[in-house]
Order: structure tokens, then C-alpha cells, then sequence
């Protein structure tokens, strides 16, 4: 299994703004594309793929399965829903969006539901997305070792859940970054700035340059094509030891996204 380290985030993005945006991305060489069937933008997302004449075998579609969709009965015709908005027999990875604690359906039968899908080749990899390490290990117990290509998770310098990733780490789970900026809150750091004036980069780019050095792979989105040309040079920034260390010390738990109902208790 492996996770395309650089991919467009479409968080938040509606209508022609997530068209063309996705389209931007893909003109400037983007290959992974992030979804989620509560963005309510699939079907601008499958139109913009199928208008950018990027062949399909050489694109990395995720999209995440909603709450509303976790039981058996639900999850599979929801997916299924999903390619169609999306034009393709396929996606490349579905995630259970969150773990949704006493949403009414139990963890072992939406992994199993998830796992099915799979089975069917309606998705080549499955994985998870806002995960704590008891949810994963459960998830782990429910299809088996090595079945959970990532868990996508908020990551930011402000908020660098060591334990989490380590343990991640350790069972071949690879992290995939939400949130690398913030909602934008560490452009304005100044260690940050720093940094990026000692590299002639941008801020942004030292954030998305050092989750990609710890290994993590990152989907940030932007609507403007010249940020999109620029988050994708950080994977050609290498910051240094002392560059990782300073930016290490600005952790302060700054999570940005916890919706109760939803969210599990965080390590």
C-alpha cells in the first residue's frame, strides 16, 4: 500500500470555486485529490478530473464515508453513490471519516462494511481519518494488520500529537496531515518566518516541508493557482536539524477542529 505524499485538500470548496481549483491543481502536476462525501463536492470533483484529461490510472482519488452512511446496510450504497458523482468504477482510498462515538453504529460493523467495499473493488485501500490509538487498535482488530493504509489526521505545528503519530508510526499506518496551516493561523508565526526567510520559501512551505520530513503525507487546498504552484515546491525545501527542533518547540496543543458527537477523546 503506499499514500501519494502530496495530494489537493477540497475542504470547504463548493460549486465552480472547487472546479477550478482541482483543475489548477491537477494542470500543475497534482495527481491526489481528497474529498469526503459531507464536503458536498464530489460531483464537481469528478468533473473537474474528467474535464482535466488526466488519465484515471494516474490519479489518487480519497473520499471519506459520512456518519449518516456507517451501517452495513448504508455504507456500500453510499460509496457506490459517491462514483457515480465522481465518473469512476473506482476510488483509490475511503475513509470513515470519524469515529463518531454513540453514533448508533459500532465501530467493528463499519470497518467490516468498509472492508467489504474493498472486497468489491470499489476502493483499492481503506483507511481512517480522526482516529485516537484505542479507535485504531480497535480498527486494526476489526480487519486485520496491515488492512489501514493511513489515518488522516489534523497536524499543524501547533499541534504535533507525538504519540499518536509515533504509534501510527509503529504499525505501518502512514499519517496523512489535515490542517498543515492552521486555518493559515502559522503564517503569521514568527519562528516560522524566520525560518522561511533563512530558505527564501514561504511560510507555507516550511509548515508542509516539515510534516514532510517527520513523513507524513500532506493534502493542503488553496483556490488560488499560484499558492497551489507554491505549497507543491515544499517538497523540494529541506529544512535542517536545528530548522525541525525550532519549529518542534511551538506545539501547544492548537487543535482546530474537535465537533462534539464526533470526535474521540484525543491522546
Amino acid at each position: 500500500m503506499s499514500i501519494p505524499r502530496f495530494g489537493v485538500g477540497t475542504f470547504r470548496l463548493q460549486g465552480q470555486v472547487v472546479v477550478d481549483s482541482v483543475r489548477n491543481a491537477l494542470e500543475l502536476g497534482y495527481r491526489a485529490v481528497d474529498t469526503a462525501q459531507i464536503y458536498g463536492n464530489e460531483a464537481e470533483v469528478g468533473q473537474a478530473m474528467a474535464d482535466s484529461g488526466v488519465a484515471r490510472e494516474e490519479l489518487f482519488v480519497t473520499t471519506k464515508i459520512w456518519t449518516d452512511n456507517y451501517s452495513q446496510a448504508k455504507l456500500v450504497p453510499s460509496l457506490k453513490h459517491s462514483l457515480k458523482k465522481l465518473r469512476s468504477d473506482y476510488v483509490d482510498l475511503t475513509l470513515i471519516h470519524w469515529p463518531a462515538p454513540g453514533n448508533g453504529v459500532e465501530l467493528q460493523e463499519f470497518m467490516t462494511a468498509l472492508a467489504e467495499a474493498k472486497a468489491q473493488g470499489l476502493t483499492r485501500q481503506i483507511g481512517i481519518s480522526n482516529f485516537n490509538i484505542e479507535l485504531t487498535r480497535q480498527a486494526i482488530a476489526a480487519v486485520g494488520a496491515g488492512e489501514i493504509a493511513t489515518n488522516q489526521i489534523e497536524l499543524s505545528p501547533y499541534l504535533q500529537s507525538h504519540q499518536l503519530t509515533a504509534f501510527l508510526q509503529e504499525q505501518g499506518i502512514a499519517v496523512t496531515s489535515y490542517m498543515t496551516l492552521a486555518y493559515g493561523k502559522v503564517l503569521k508565526d514568527p519562528v516560522l518566518a524566520e525560518i522561511a526567510s533563512k530558505h527564501q520559501a514561504t511560510v507555507a512551505q516550511v509548515a508542509l516541508a516539515w510534516a514532510l520530513q517527520l513523513g507524513y503525507a500532506v493534502i493542503p487546498s488553496s483556490t488560488k493557482r499560484e499558492n497551489l504552484a507554491s505549497n507543491l515546491l515544499a517538497q523540494q525545501l529541506v529544512l535542517d536539524a536545528e530548522d525541525m527542533a525550532r519549529i518542534a518547540q511551538l506545539e501547544r496543543n492548537g487543535r482546530e477542529v474537535n465537533p462534539e458527537g464526533l470526535a474521540p477523546i484525543w491522546d
